[in-house]
C-alpha cells in the first residue's frame, strides 16, 4: 500500500490528523468522571465543609473516585 499524500513545502508538516488521535477509554472515563464530579461536588460543597466530615479533602477524593467508576460502568454500558 503507497501513500499518495506529500506534505513538503506545507507548514506544520509534523502535524497529527484529527482521526488519528486515540483517546483510550480510561481517559473517556476520567473526563466524564470529573464533569459528573464538579456537579456532585457543586452539591454536596457545603455538607463537606461544615464540619461535620472528619477530612473534607478525603471525602472530595473519594467522590472523584466514585464519579469515575461511574463513568467507567456508563461508558461500557452505552
Amino acid at each position: 500500500m503507497k501513500f499518495m499524500f506529500n506534505a513538503t513545502g506545507l507548514p506544520l508538516q509534523d502535524l497529527m490528523i484529527g482521526a488519528s488521535v486515540y483517546f483510550p477509554p480510561i481517559f473517556k472515563a476520567f473526563v466524564t468522571g470529573f464533569i459528573l464530579w464538579l456537579v456532585v461536588h457543586r452539591l454536596l460543597r457545603d455538607g463537606i465543609y461544615s464540619g461535620e466530615i472528619w477530612h473534607p479533602l478525603l471525602m472530595d477524593l473519594s467522590l472523584f473516585t466514585l464519579c469515575v467508576c461511574l463513568a467507567f460502568v456508563m461508558l461500557i454500558a452505552w
